[in-house]
């Protein structure tokens, strides 16, 4: 189709014989044209060039979408020491136990340099060597026995009481459920290759409905726990944002994450805006720092402060010096890590007002020197609908010169990091699950997802062992009790 095209506006030896003949003005106005035509192709190719040397040092792309010739990652200075344990090192190995679990002797009969027998020798030593494993593991079956007897006065029966948890004729416990829910939710495996689990592991046969159906009564009995969370991350000096895409039904739907330290809440979505967003019920009613990379949703929410997530800058600002020639961007790659290491290594909470001020200024320096490089696209010629189309490195200029504030959010408030890396840690493993497990088929199962996930990522950073808080679940026990209760 292109070669036809080609065909159709190249102009022929004659046609151009023509434009020869009918004087210089016709001569210009081919050149003139030829001009524009090698100038929208010089843009097209350079644009070309860019999308294919893109990858996830120098722009936003994920890791994996770097292909098998990934770029050497060059993130940490050369050190000079030889890999392995340094000079010095203590290590650490297997240490033997007093008491072991199990003993076996084995004797020895005869001298292993005479041959003389040495069964009626006393003994005078023991080497000792110990192995750690893992014995054989079995599903254990309680029977619960309730009396039943005939009261001899009225002659009535009556009956013993079972345990409230105890509600079926035969039914799983809390802690086969609880592994059920870890190796799903945390270990991320699909319902089939964990039923094949609990079979070779177990030797217990157990199918997906059933384990689909623990699934759905683990995120309904976490539905509380969630609403708190989202409470406590509603009062956070800092607090993380990031989504990313999702598939759900075959559609694309969105995955929202807010986290701090010690709390994470995941809220899966058809929309990525501000829709999602209120949803969500964090961003509303927030006042502290939020933390994203800069999707202008989060802009709309002006009851908090915002920071923007430097690594992102760093790295479109080395694809502005490595595509597009730009000299300021390297030099606001060095200022920004200059700024972190002067706050990372600084014994005060805070930077002094004259050098935030100079700090300041030489960021709005490289910001208009880029400006000036990079002046705005002149208006067409013919007149069009919509705005004129920027350049790359103009795009980031004026998100660098209108949201300055944002961008050295961690020089002002120390509390602030220099990135959002917090938000990306606890997304990433939510893309891990689409990678292992593929889409969610349903609505319902990504929202228990989310529900268990938030709770399980909240209860590790809590410092909690995950095993034991999946087995609360099913348990009478108050999930995550020091969490404030939600205002009904």
């Amino acid at each position: 189709m292109e070669k036809e095209q080609n065909k159709k506006t190249r102009l022929t030896h004659d046609q151009i014989l023509n434009l020869y003949k009918a004087g210089h003005e016709a001569i210009v106005s081919l050149v003139e044209y030829l001009q524009d035509e090698v100038d929208q192709l010089s843009t097209r190719i350079h644009a070309l060039e860019v999308q294919r040397n893109t990858n996830s040092r120098n722009s936003s792309k994920p890791p994996s979408s770097d292909g098998l010739k990934k770029p050497p990652r060059q993130t940490r200075k050369v050190s000079g020491k030889k890999p392995g344990g340094q000079k010095g090192h203590t290590g650490s190995t297997l240490k033997m136990v007093e008491t072991p679990d199990t003993i076996i002797e084995h004797p020895v009969h005869t001298c292993t340099h005479c041959g003389a027998s040495l069964v009626e020798s006393p003994r005078v030593d023991y080497r000792r060597r110990q192995v750690f494993d893992i014995p054989p593991v079995s599903v254990e079956v309680t029977e619960h026995r309730s009396e039943v007897k005939r009261c001899s006065c009225c002659g009535e029966l009556s009956e013993g009481v079972f345990p409230q948890e105890v509600t079926h004729a035969s039914q799983y416990g809390p802690r086969l459920k609880a592994i059920s829910l870890y190796l799903k939710n945390y270990s991320l495996l699909p319902y089939e290759r964990t039923a094949e689990l609990f079979n070779d592991l177990f030797g217990t046969p157990i199918s997906v409905g059933t384990l689909t159906s623990i699934n759905r009564e683990g995120g309904t009995r976490v539905e509380e726990v969630g609403r708190r969370i989202k409470k406590a991350l509603r009062g956070e000096h800092v607090t993380h944002f990031d989504e990313t895409g999702m598939r759900v039904c075959g559609k694309l739907t969105w995955l929202h994450v807010a986290s701090s330290r010690k709390l994470t809440s995941y809220h899966v979505d058809p929309k990525r805006g501000g829709d999602a967003m209120d949803a969500m019920g964090i961003l509303p009613s927030f006042t502290g720092t939020a933390v994203h990379d800069g999707w202008k949703s989060y802009f709309a929410y002006d009851g908090c402060t915002h920071s923007l997530c430097n690594a992102h800058h760093i790295r479109e600002l080395t694809c502005m010096h490595e595509e597009y020639g730009q000299g300021w961007a390297k030099r606001m790659i060095a200022f920004l890590l200059e700024i972190k290491t002067r706050r990372d290594t600084s014994d005060e909470k805070t930077f002094r007002a004259e050098e935030r001020e100079a700090f300041e200024n030489r960021y709005r320096s490289i910001v208009q020197e880029g400006l000036q490089a990079n002046p705005p696209p002149e208006p067409p010629k013919e007149k069009r609908r919509g705005r004129v189309k920027k350049s790359k490195p103009r795009n980031l200029l004026e998100r660098l010169r209108d949201h300055e504030r944002a961008t050295l959010a961690f020089m002002h408030d120390f509390s602030v990091p220099f990135d959002n890396n917090q938000g990306e840690r606890d997304i990433r493993m939510m893309k891990v699950q689409q990678k292992v497990s593929g889409t969610f088929r349903s609505d319902e199962g990504a929202r228990y997802f989310c529900a268990l996930r938030s709770y399980i990522s909240t209860a590790r950073k809590q410092g909690l062992n995950v095993m034991s808080a999946l087995q609360d679940i099913f348990t009478d026990k108050k999930l995550l009790p020091h969490l404030s209760p939600v205002d009904s």
